[in-house]
């Protein structure tokens, strides 16, 4: 791997393209064991100077200023709840501006790096509305009131940011954010997600929105009533995230984020993490390992442990362990790279269970009235417990499954010339994947390499040997087609990607259907929703844009699992439960 370079394959370009689909994953998913997605490591460094220099220092810096406090007075202000307060406000603005996560060319943003204010800040653009009941919410474009909304509440994040605070009833003598500065930013942001899901799930509003409220409303039942939830949101979320990684999914993201690691470059290391290269490509005991008992149980037990413990040694094992975790994930560079919101997670585990140790009332029996810990626990886990039941109706953000790789996915199959279409679309600041790379100086027959050997990446997930399988099954020249990432459509489209299948599923097809206008057969789609925790299966949906759904059916999460990730062996049973065609899409298994 270059330091200024990709690491490109060693193929002919015509001759690679020229391959079977089948050929072509067999060749780009052994590749990816080795070299990951083989990104220059200039992007990686690009990262970590983002992080620190344009995140966290100049995060402290705005905080600390702003309450009164000098940034290196390290000891005078790392326990100040104030700066706690700020620093997740201070994310969630940049969340909200697509200048965190979900940033860059790891999410397949080459040129320019961010979709999200150049999206979000013009009328026109593609606008996704969650439920189709709300009145007052019709159409798929932003309009002056949708803007005018976005920029209110930027505004109201950065008024609360830099207001100075004060002390509270019995905050003493620690300071805190006037609460009543939250009001806006609260209501703005949930009046924006009625009309715009990208905009809402883009500034990490799961995370961020029970904080503010927590800061909104707590401080007037006591002070301790409000850092003990605090506590119990961090440990939700982590319990929440750690038991969503207990099934057959999350074995299978362990390889794949170590083979992209930076920091790990002994190819015998990385293909330890595989069962038998190259004949075996899932996952190897040590990867089990470093997912049943690093990953799901050391992120459901070491959580319990903080918010019940009372012995001072244990907690800072315990948050040394959370810190450990988080460095994990973020030297992996996860392809959504959620850095910020990590390093964020470390400061907040420290400021909360070593600055305000349970031991000196701030435990979860110190809440007043006490019963407010039942109302705060059901509201946190609500969204988790019905995300996971219903995945089709609960983003996998709320869901707490950022990780677990149970997701929802698509994969678009064009035909020959149909990709060109997408220059109908009006006021879209970010043009196709292979147009990115051209503009970067790289030949569009290398482009089309690059973005192939990226789709290896689904491949080596569960879900990807579904949504593969479908692809090579039901679309009959998909040999000839060109096949983009449902995440690299939605970035190009909404100005944003996260992971979310729902970012990218029936509504966002439907908007861009609107305006591109594409003809039958221009483009095949296999969406699937994640699997529910009720049975070991999952639904997908076979689109036409110009026509609609054309098939619903179902596989097995255990025959997904147990395929290789370049199904040698060919597609895996598919259950067609539903068809408009039942020549083309047979019902029942095949």
């Amino acid at each position: 791997m270059g330091f200024t370079k990709p690491d490109l394959p060693e193929v002919v370009p015509e001759e690679y393209l020229a391959l079977p689909l089948q050929e072509r994953l067999a060749i780009s998913t052994h590749r990816w064991v080795d070299y990951g997605f083989g990104t220059a490591k200039i992007f990686f460094l690009i990262y970590a100077v983002k992080l620190v220099f344009f995140y966290a220092l100049p995060g402290i810096i705005i905080t600390t200023a702003t309450s009164g406090l000098h940034f290196w007075e390290v000891d005078t202000w790392w326990d100040q709840p104030i700066i706690y307060q700020k620093l997740i406000i201070w994310t969630m603005f940049l969340e909200s501006l697509n200048l965190a996560g979900a940033w860059g060319p790891l999410t397949n943003k080459f040129k320019p790096w961010t979709g999200g204010f150049r999206f979000w800040s013009r009328t026109g653009t593609i606008r996704l509305r969650p439920w189709t009941w709300v009145p007052g919410t019709a159409g798929t474009t932003r309009t002056p009131l949708d803007v005018g909304m976005y920029f209110l509440f930027l505004i109201s994040l950065v008024v609360a940011l830099v207001a100075p605070g004060g002390e509270l009833e019995d905050s003493a003598p620690h300071r805190l954010i006037d609460p009543k500065l939250l009001i806006a930013p609260l209501v703005l942001i949930c009046l924006i997600g009625f009309r715009d899901k990208v905009v809402f799930l883009a500034s990490r509003a799961e995370q961020y929105v029970p904080a503010l409220l927590i800061f909104a409303i707590l401080p007037y039942a006591s002070f301790a009533t409000m850092i003990v939830a605090g506590k119990l949101l961090i440990v939700v979320v982590w319990v929440g995230a750690g038991l969503s990684k207990v099934g057959l999914h999350f074995v299978n993201v362990i390889p794949v984020m170590v083979s992209n690691s930076p920091m790990l470059p002994w190819k015998s290391l990385r293909r330890a993490n595989y069962r038998n290269y190259p004949n075996d490509l899932r996952p190897s005991k040590l990867a089990r390992f470093m997912a049943d008992i690093l990953g799901a149980i050391g992120e459901i037990a070491v959580p319990i442990l903080l918010l019940f413990s009372v012995n001072r040694t244990l907690t800072v094992v315990g948050v040394v362990f959370m810190i450990c975790y988080h460095l994990f994930i973020i030297s992996t560079f996860p392809l959504a790279v959620p850095l910020e919101w990590n390093l964020l997670f470390i400061y907040i585990s420290i400021i909360l269970f070593v600055g305000f140790p349970a031991g000196d009332g701030y435990s979860v029996v110190d809440m007043n009235p006490p019963w407010l810990i039942l109302v705060i626990f059901a509201m946190l886990i609500f969204f988790p417990v019905l995300g996971n039941i219903r995945p089709d109706k609960v983003s996998f953000l709320p869901s707490l499954r950022q990780y677990a790789g149970n997701w929802a996915v698509g994969l678009w199959a064009f035909a020959p010339g149909a990709e060109d279409k997408l220059n109908r679309l009006t006021k879209r600041p970010i043009p196709p994947l292979i147009d990115q790379l051209e503009a970067i100086d790289v030949p569009r027959e290398w482009g089309e390499v690059i973005g192939d050997f990226g789709l290896s990446w689904r491949a080596m997930h569960s879900q990807g040997r579904g949504v593969y399988s479908t692809m090579m099954r039901f679309v009959q020249d998909i040999d000839l087609r060109r096949i983009r990432e449902g995440e690299v459509m939605s970035g190009i489209c909404t100005g944003f990607n996260f992971g979310d299948g729902h970012l990218h599923d029936e509504n966002m097809i439907a908007a861009v259907q609107e305006q591109v206008r594409f003809d039958p057969g221009d483009v095949m789609i296999v969406w699937a929703e994640s699997q529910p925790i009720t049975r070991f299966e999952q639904d997908f949906k076979i689109i036409d844009p110009a026509v609609g759904v054309l098939a619903k059916g179902t596989w097995s999460v255990r025959d997904c699992v147990n395929a290789q990730p370049w199904l040698p062996d060919g597609p895996i049973p598919l259950n067609i439960t539903w068809t408009s065609d039942p020549k083309r899409f047979p019902l029942g298994v095949s």
